[in-house]
């Protein structure tokens, strides 16, 4: 860009091309002390310099933290979510999980997280107008063995969780055809999987989903793909200096900042008090709560772990 192209004081732009400055990016990557050194403008003309050159780089107009709790800013928010199965929960979640972003889901043993991660690699396998995302899934087991059962059960039981999807949809799908387990026992192991292995599947387009449960390790690796990484959670014993957890809750998740920092979404999961039915079904309470999110409000909903999946619980009582 010309600096002619500026609206600036024709003294500033002299000043700029007898320092050999040649583009606004050359500017924005210089402090103000040193700018006022090399042009010899005051301090004035140097904040007026920055200003424009800043406004030059900026392809689009600021965005307001009320924009996006309002859901002004499209731009902002990927097009594609990656649907939960559930109509409540995807409320929540504006839609689903993120495309392209990392989401925690944390908490105590038993509260439903592994449920959760099953039913997001069979969501992830519907077409994009029924909440998926028309791929498969890559499962991460760092612990526990994969709950192979369990997923029979739900995959048999799509039918009552997704009526909203046509019954011959849904028996056309392989699900467990595209699901992809590894497992990983350390650190190395994991690394290879999401340096190695998760790229070649994400580039022939055999998975859109990467579900780590659970997380043991820091992961920062940039995929284009919905990523749900499963954590444990540690007591708080001082609640008022803690302000990672939920705030109804006496843990927060593990691994600290330092992992806190590579997180897009934070969702808990909590096993409440109490029990919930569902024809002839019975359910631990357990409530799914958003900690922290770009684009979403602090909020929660209740849930239960049913045969058919988790589904949320409108009226506990």
């Amino acid at each position: 860009m010309s600096w002619d192209h500026l609206q600036l004081n024709p003294q500033i732009i002299s000043a700029v091309q007898r320092a050999q400055l040649k583009s606004v990016r050359e500017v924005l990557c210089v402090s103000g002390p040193d700018l006022q050194k090399m042009t010899g403008l005051s301090r004035s003309d140097v904040r007026e310099l920055l200003h424009a050159a800043a406004t030059a780089s900026r392809t689009h107009q600021p965005v307001t933290a009320l924009q996006l709790q309002r859901g002004e800013c499209h731009r902002l928010e990927s097009g594609l979510r990656l649907g939960t199965g559930c109509p409540v929960l995807d409320q929540l979640l504006r839609g689903g999980l993120p495309v392209g972003g990392v989401t925690e889901l944390s908490g105590e043993s038993g509260a439903g997280k592994t449920q959760l991660g099953l039913q997001l690699c069979l969501s992830v396998q519907y077409p994009v107008e029924h909440r998926g995302l028309s791929s498969g899934a890559l499962y991460i087991c760092t612990e526990d063995p994969f709950p192979i059962k369990r997923l029979q059960q739900l995959i048999s039981e799509q039918s009552v969780l997704r009526s909203d999807v046509p019954r011959s949809l849904i028996s056309g799908l392989q699900f467990s055809d595209h699901i992809y387990i590894e497992h990983t026992a350390d650190l190395d192991s994991l690394q290879v999987c999401l340096l190695r292995r998760a790229p070649i599947l994400l580039a022939r387009g055999l998975v859109r989903l990467i579900v780590i449960d659970s997380v043991a390790a820091l992961f920062s690796q940039e995929f284009t793909t919905p990523i749900l990484c499963i954590n444990q959670v540690t007591d708080v014993f001082n609640q008022s200096a803690n302000s990672l957890s939920s705030s109804s809750s006496s843990v927060c998740p593990a691994l600290g900042l330092a992992w806190a920092n590579q997180v897009m979404v934070r969702l808990m999961m909590r096993r409440l008090q109490g029990k919930v039915f569902l024809g002839d079904q019975s359910s631990a309470l357990r409530r799914l709560e958003v900690v922290f999110a770009p684009h979403l409000a602090r909020n929660s909903r209740d849930i239960g772990v049913w045969r058919e999946g988790l589904r949320a619980v409108l009226d506990p009582d």
